[in-house]
């Protein structure tokens, strides 16, 4: 071994080694339907234009040099209002942190709380979590989630494993499956943290629970978020959110993050990315505090924001629901959430028509992009079991116009296996 254990064994990114034959095909010009990456094509879904001048003018002003370690106070101000006027959550403003997206604060929280060999239980398919607790050096307790419960969590299933643990991610709406977690569910969860809490002795790890919430503004028809503090104000000591203006706003370049949390974690928090400097840029983060604060025009981007991914998520699946009406083997679950469709390809051991039998799930993966022009992400690339048949499909950078001719092209490539 030659360089650092961590990174000798550190799991490569299968999305990352999926974007790169992508970009292959395409600079042979060829073209794909490339539904793999949970962000947004500028030309399609800008950001908000009032958010976009207040970036400028912040760089105007000449607002370039280091912001606050825990995030300038005006910004965690406004963040500290935004949240309570549209969640009904009070924090004050040492109780967020902010940093250069959500990917640092999570891996704070990891960072903060975990030690080698600490039990830190996720569900999969779920973004990074197995990688988070590489980190760490954790102990990775894994729970492979079922379409039954639309691959979310249970108390049931996480039960058996927490005596001992230290930290539970969960993420809703999730990414990749794009469904959320019910009010019970989520309340058996939290209870049963309480639970365990209660009866560790002084001086012993509490259990945490980490939420990301990075999509909580995108839900659609009926579906509601639902966050542990809102259902259990207990849950305030143990909870960690994790939120940004990256999904909400198609601001994911912009890089603006926060970490609402007990103080005393948070400090630690602010602590380790002080050492990294992961901040969110002074100018930026001058410009949000600013935009979270206009709320008329918040709520009329949010309006045609949401309608535009509802509606490329409903006609996706819709077309693919009609495809398993006429008797391919798909699938999908209906969107709830996000900016993502789990959709379902149970191909495997059929043969193409050039009688290449599909062992695996790569090879269905490697099949529909190759014949389908369609790439999205296996399961297998979020922690699942590498048999599994479930995908993930984006629609940030997706065009209407194209969806039926994406539909029309798979179908001719699930006609040619049989």
């Amino acid at each position: 071994m030659n360089l650092s254990r961590l990174s000798e064994t550190l799991i490569g990114s299968e999305i990352v080694k999926l974007g790169g034959e992508i970009r292959e095909k395409i600079r042979q010009g060829q073209k794909i339907y490339n539904y793999t990456i949970g962000d947004f094509d500028p030309q399609v879904f800008p950001i908000p234009r009032e958010l976009e001048e207040q970036i400028i003018t912040a760089y105007r002003e000449h607002f370039t040099n280091y912001p606050a370690a825990e995030g300038n106070l005006d910004l965690r101000e406004s963040i500290s209002a935004f949240i309570q006027q549209r969640e009904n959550l009070e924090y004050s403003t040492d109780e967020i942190l902010v940093a250069s997206g959500g990917r640092p604060l999570i891996y704070a929280t990891y960072r903060a709380i975990c030690d080698g060999g600490d039990k830190i239980i996720y569900t999969v398919p779920s973004w990074n979590n197995n990688h988070y607790t590489h980190f760490v050096g954790g102990e990775h307790v894994v729970i492979e989630a079922t379409p039954e419960t639309r691959f979310m969590p249970t108390a049931t299933g996480i039960r058996k494993h927490i005596k001992g643990a230290v930290l539970i991610s969960l993420c809703s709406p999730q990414n990749p499956t794009g469904t959320t977690i019910g009010k019970s569910a989520l309340e058996e969860i939290c209870d049963m943290i309480l639970e365990e809490n209660r009866s560790r002795k002084p001086g012993e790890k509490k259990l945490y629970l980490l939420y990301d919430q990075m999509y909580w503004h995108l839900t659609f028809g009926n579906i509601t978020h639902y966050d542990p503090v809102s259902l259990r104000p207990e849950m305030k000591k143990y909870t960690i959110y994790i939120d940004a203006i990256s999904k909400v706003f198609a601001s994911t370049g912009v890089r603006v993050g926060w970490a609402m949390g007990p103080s005393t974690v948070l400090s630690k928090m602010k602590a380790i990315l002080t050492h990294i400097g992961a901040w969110a840029p002074m100018a930026e983060q001058k410009a949000v505090a600013r935009y979270l604060r206009m709320d008329e025009e918040i709520d009329a981007f949010l309006s045609h924001f949401k309608t535009e991914i509802e509606t490329r998520l409903r006609k996706i699946y819709d077309e693919l629901i009609g495809l398993k009406k006429e008797g391919f083997a798909v699938d999908a679950i209906a969107p709830e959430g996000a900016i993502y469709l789990t959709i379902k390809f149970d191909l495997a051991g059929k043969t193409t028509e050039q009688g290449k039998k599909l062992v695996s799930q790569a090879d269905i993966t490697s099949y529909l992009l190759d014949e389908a022009r369609l790439a999205i992400v296996p399961f297998y690339a979020f922690g699942a079991n590498d048999t599994s048949p479930w995908y993930r499909l984006s629609v940030g950078t997706c065009r209407k116009e194209s969806i039926v001719e994406m539909i029309n092209q798979l179908r001719t490539a699930l006609k040619k296996i049989h």
